[in-house]
């Protein structure tokens, strides 16, 4: 279904004329004029101001990880704690997930003496070991719909056409395994986060993120605490994917404990931060604190959050709409927050594309994938908060 209307179709027509007066007639080689003149400009591959981490590694490469820097010292941590957090997130798990599979164990290389943090930065990595790059041998030549290839080849003259290199998901190991040890350091000041799928395509399940347990999020495959809607939603994956196809959905997230003071205006506000670091991960394409984009169906007096006082002088507000922020500062309400992601991009059905020469074609699906990511997103939405969450915690304590 086309989104976004008559625009859309203008917009696409538009771009389309913009690309072909960019790269001329001479497809490939009139890219490579511009892309293979000197620059500075490096992959943005590190996150975090305090608590920083820089992922590395391709999806079909030797191994993949994650280098930590900024971690408080004297945080107990074990690889088996991380190792749960990267099981929830490893291809096979289940029949409703990608069939690659990869035991994806992680290797503590330094920073952790005897299940203690040292303070020093800490590296962590995960070999790969079941990559199948036979499967995208015709991706060399072609470019896959929807996926990263062009954008890529277009910016840096050069792509990891195996695999997706580090536009894959497989990418997002670091980020979880940083996120187990981001969770540590939360939990020893008491703020929890948990992420669950609130909705698969059309599918919505209904659940209370004030009470929501990460026992209930795992009781089921698909991440869902909704018991009944998970059924249906397992039901219509499984469906979906039998007919080569794909679908998204979205996930809900609650940051619980958070104290009020954590956010830096004016543009490292935190939900600014949020928004970027759940958006950087694959696939997703909406994001929305709070009410968000419901709240524009109100009027003020009917979503302001009305602050008020308990008998201890602790200050509440009686609703939430804001979602625990209020001008880019945690309020000390809960965080709430939401995102979306798009249905996988590769499917099992021919697609029209073209190749690297910029001619028309087409492109049969291969490989193993995903039918949809939202179950293997939870903990990575759960990392990417975390790692906000730390970094904005360690600022507030640096002025404190």
């Amino acid at each position: 279904m086309a989104l976004w209307g008559a625009f859309g179709a203008r917009f696409a027509g538009s771009m389309r004329s913009n690309a072909s007066l960019r790269s001329g007639r001479s497809g490939r080689s009139g890219r490579s004029r511009k892309a293979r003149k000197a620059h500075n400009q490096a992959m943005a591959s590190s996150f975090g101001t305090l608590f920083r981490i820089s992922t590395w590694g391709e999806s079909h490469g030797p191994s993949v990880g994650v280098v930590i820097d900024g971690c408080p010292p004297r945080i107990p941590i074990t690889a088996e704690e991380i190792q749960t957090e990267l099981d929830r997130r490893r291809p096979g798990q289940s029949k409703i997930t990608t069939q690659r599979k990869e035991a994806d164990q992680v290797e503590i290389l330094s920073g952790v003496l005897d299940g203690v943090t040292l303070g020093t930065p800490i590296a962590l990595l995960v070999r790969n070991e079941d990559q199948r790059s036979r499967d995208y041998d015709e991706m060399r030549t072609k470019y896959r719909p929807s996926h990263a290839d062009f954008a890529y080849d277009q910016k840096y003259g050069i792509r990891a056409w195996s695999g997706g290199g580090r536009a894959s998901a497989r990418e997002t190991i670091g980020r979880v395994a940083a996120g187990a040890l981001a969770q540590k350091v939360l939990a020893s000041s008491g703020v929890e986060v948990v992420a669950w799928v609130e909705k698969v395509h059309r599918l919505t399940a209904s659940v209370d993120p004030l009470s929501v347990s990460r026992e209930a999020v795992e009781s089921n495959i698909v991440r869902c605490p909704d018991a009944a809607m998970a059924d249906q939603m397992i039901e219509l994956i499984e469906s979906v994917r039998k007919d080569g196809d794909s679908i998204g959905g979205t996930i809900a997230c609650v940051a619980r404990g958070v104290p009020a003071g954590w956010g830096e205006p004016v543009f490292d506000k935190l939900e600014a931060d949020l928004a970027k670091a759940v958006m950087s991960l694959p696939a997703c394409k909406g994001f929305e604190i709070g009410g968000g984009f419901g709240m524009t169906d109100f009027r003020g007096t009917e979503v302001n959050d009305e602050y008020e006082a308990d008998n201890e002088r602790r200050v509440t507000t009686r609703s939430n709409n804001s979602g625990g922020i209020q001008g880019g500062i945690s309020n000390g309400m809960p965080i709430l927050l939401r995102a979306a992601f798009k249905p996988t991009a590769t499917v099992m059905r021919e697609q029209h594309t073209v190749t690297v020469e910029h001619e028309n074609t087409t492109l049969q699906g291969r490989g193993r994938h995903d039918p949809c990511v939202l179950p293997r997103a939870v903990p990575m939405v759960e990392a990417m908060v975390a790692l906000v969450l730390v970094d904005h915690m360690l600022r507030q304590r640096a002025i404190s």
